[in-house]
Parts: structure tokens; C-alpha cells; sequence
């Protein structure tokens, strides 16, 4: 390849097709709408599956890296009904195949990976067109543009780059997620911690669309994902400035619930933090456009499943390996990047397998009980 590849969005699967590519001698250019690498906090833990993100790592060759920055323990898992009653716990003793790590340390590893250089921070994407042969050009918010022959949106749910290839929109899934966080959890949330434990915690409602998760994260903080099935016009009539008033009004849906489980939501250190649940058509295709292609959630942005990151690492790495495996015919490469990621996409992770991977070889009666009843 002559030109360098111009990825857009320096996301985790936009960063790991530029390792990829790197460790090929491909040269990349990665567009990016922060101002810099700490310009916002980058979510939360991640477990990172040896399925698939693992992989990732391995054609990136970072994994000794990646093995120096997971946190030990947090594979400890839990599941609480909604009275706060264990109905499965696990420890963690290092031999899990989804070690976990925060997100903002994998982003840090990604970016220290690549030249000085490779990522353009601030260069924030209004809009992309087709020149034709192949070529694209992509306008920046500030009146500047940049054409390329081989163009990739790793930009996320509301990709710039996506029209190029289909006219397919995220649409809101009926549900979203509310975020808290407990600082200085083991003093001044002692309860809390206690009830979520040393990794992950669930707790179930007896139907789906209602929950309480949390994960204990790096310096002694809870993060809680507060999973709440309602229209957006309910979320907009609440004051997400108002904390307090906010905390109210995502805790009165959850009357009967444990104290200790509630308090992940009415103790949080910041105010709640709405996070709308979209995903795109399943099963989404198009045609090959020449030129231009998309990974992760640009690509098949789906529901909060666990496996987003993970598969947006994956499509970095394998789009990278089908560039370098064929130098003189990109678009060879593109198809067939574009056809093993639709097939990927489209073929859901057997419920066993996935059940097998979190709780382990032998998953407890009460445990498929539960999950069968919150299907009913």
C-alpha cells in the first residue's frame, strides 16, 4: 500500500487497526474529535474476552502489556436477587478467561503502541463524500479536509462515515442505562462495597428491564450500571442537573428492592448519568462500496451485551491482518473483511457458551431458574 490508511475515531478498535497495520509497516493516520487522550473519562472496566479481544491483542502483540495492566481479583463475580440475597458467587483465582482492566489504561496502551504522531486529536468529522476510483474525502469542523484512497469509520454509534455505505440509523432499544459512581467505597460506602463484592455484581429483577450491576473499579471506586426498560420521553422529564432530584426519580422504580442495592443509585458521589440504549438493524449488510469500510459499533452497534469492545478489537485486528495479507488488491482485502464481519455479527453466541464463560463449566439451577423467569 502506498498511502496511509485514514482511520476515523481513535476509539479502541479504531486504535487497534492502527496497531495492526503498524506492526505490518502499514502506515495509518487516525482522526479524533477529543481535544487530547485525557480530554474525557473513558468509561468504565472492561473484560476482555479470550474469544475475541484477546485475539485482538495477540495479532497486535501487546498481550504481555495488556497482562500488566488488568486488575487482579475483578473476575470475583456475584448475582443478587432483588431482596440482596447470593444466589451465585465466585472468586477469582486468575485462571477466568475474562480479565478485567479499565478502559481508559487499554486506550493508553493502544495509543503508546503506535508512532509519535499517528493520532490527530481535535479533528472532529461533519461530513464524508465519495471523489470517485476509490476516493474520499472527509471535512472537519473546522473547514479542513483530507482526501484518501482507503477510509474507515471507527467512529462509533453516530458515525460521519456510515452514510458512505448505508442509510441504516441507530434506534433506541426501550432502555437505558444510569451511571453512579461511590468514591472511597470501603470507608464511605461500606455497606455498598460489601454487598458488591470484590469484581462484578448483578442484581435481578423478576422481569428483564430493570437491574442493578456494579463493578469494583481501580482506586476504591463503584461503578454502577442502573438498567432501567422506559420511553426517552420519561428519561427527558427528568433534571439529570439536579442530582438529588434525579436519584428520586430512578430509585421510586425500584421499590422492594434491597436497601443495599438501592444505595448504588441514591449514594452515588456524582449525579446520575443517562446513557440511552441504541443499536442498529440486526443482521445490518451493504454493498461494497470501493474504498471505505467500518468496525465496531460504526458497523453493528448493538445492545450492552458485553462483547462491543471486545468485537470492535477484533474487527480492528482482523480488517489490519486482511490488509497486510493482501498489499496489491485492497479491495480484495475489504470484501473480505466486510464478509467474515457480517457473518460474525449475525451469528449470536450460544446462550450455553456465553453462561459457560461467566459462571463456569457447571452453571447453578437457581441461576437458569432466574433467567427464565426474567425472559417469561
Amino acid at each position: 500500500m502506498n498511502t496511509p490508511v485514514t482511520i476515523i475515531g481513535a476509539g479502541l478498535g479504531g486504535l487497534t487497526l492502527a496497531r495492526v497495520l503498524h506492526v505490518h509497516g502499514i502506515p495509518s493516520e487516525v482522526y479524533e474529535a477529543e481535544a487530547s487522550p485525557a480530554s474525557r473519562l473513558q468509561g468504565g472496566m472492561l473484560d476482555i474476552h479470550d474469544y475475541n479481544g484477546q485475539l485482538a491483542l495477540e495479532a497486535a502483540g501487546l498481550m504481555d502489556e495488556f497482562r500488566g495492566i488488568v486488575l487482579e481479583g475483578r473476575q470475583a463475580l456475584r448475582v443478587l436477587d432483588m431482596d440482596g440475597a447470593v444466589v451465585f458467587e465466585r472468586g477469582d483465582d486468575g485462571t477466568g478467561g475474562r480479565p478485567e482492566a479499565q478502559r481508559g489504561d487499554l486506550r493508553r496502551m493502544l495509543l503508546g503502541s503506535l508512532p509519535e504522531g499517528t493520532v490527530h486529536w481535535g479533528r472532529k468529522v461533519v461530513g464524508a463524500r465519495t471523489l470517485g476510483d476509490g476516493r474520499h474525502e472527509v471535512t472537519f469542523d473546522d473547514g479542513s479536509t483530507v482526501v484518501t484512497d482507503l477510509l474507515v469509520g471507527a467512529d462509533g454509534a453516530w458515525s460521519r462515515i456510515r452514510p458512505l455505505l448505508t442509510d441504516a440509523v441507530p434506534g433506541y432499544s426501550g432502555t437505558s442505562i444510569i451511571e453512579t459512581y461511590l468514591y472511597d467505597a470501603d470507608t464511605r460506602h461500606a455497606a455498598v462495597a460489601k454487598t458488591v463484592g470484590g469484581g462484578s455484581m448483578f442484581g435481578a429483577g423478576a422481569t428483564e428491564g430493570i437491574g442493578i450491576n456494579a463493578h469494583r473499579e481501580s482506586g476504591d471506586t463503584l461503578h454502577a450500571y442502573v438498567e432501567l426498560g422506559k420511553p426517552l420521553e420519561w428519561f427527558d422529564a427528568i433534571d439529570f442537573s439536579d442530582a438529588e432530584a434525579a436519584k428520586a426519580a430512578i430509585v421510586a422504580e425500584f421499590g422492594g428492592w434491597s436497601p443495599e442495592l438501592t444505595a448504588l443509585i441514591t449514594e452515588s458521589d456524582v449525579a446520575p448519568i443517562h446513557r440511552p440504549a441504541f443499536a442498529l438493524p440486526s443482521g445490518l449488510r451493504w454493498e461494497r462500496v470501493p474504498g471505505v469500510t467500518l468496525l465496531g459499533d460504526a458497523a453493528h452497534l448493538a445492545l450492552a451485551n458485553g462483547e462491543g469492545a471486545n468485537l470492535a478489537m477484533l474487527d480492528g485486528a482482523e480488517l489490519g491482518k486482511a490488509l497486510a495479507a493482501r498489499p496489491g488488491d485492497v479491495e480484495a482485502a475489504l470484501a473480505e473483511y466486510e464478509q467474515a464481519m457480517f457473518v460474525r455479527c449475525e451469528t449470536p453466541i450460544e446462550e450455553d457458551f456465553l453462561l459457560e464463560s461467566i459462571f463456569g463449566e457447571e452453571v447453578p439451577e437457581v441461576l437458569l431458574n432466574m433467567f427464565e423467569q426474567r425472559k417469561a
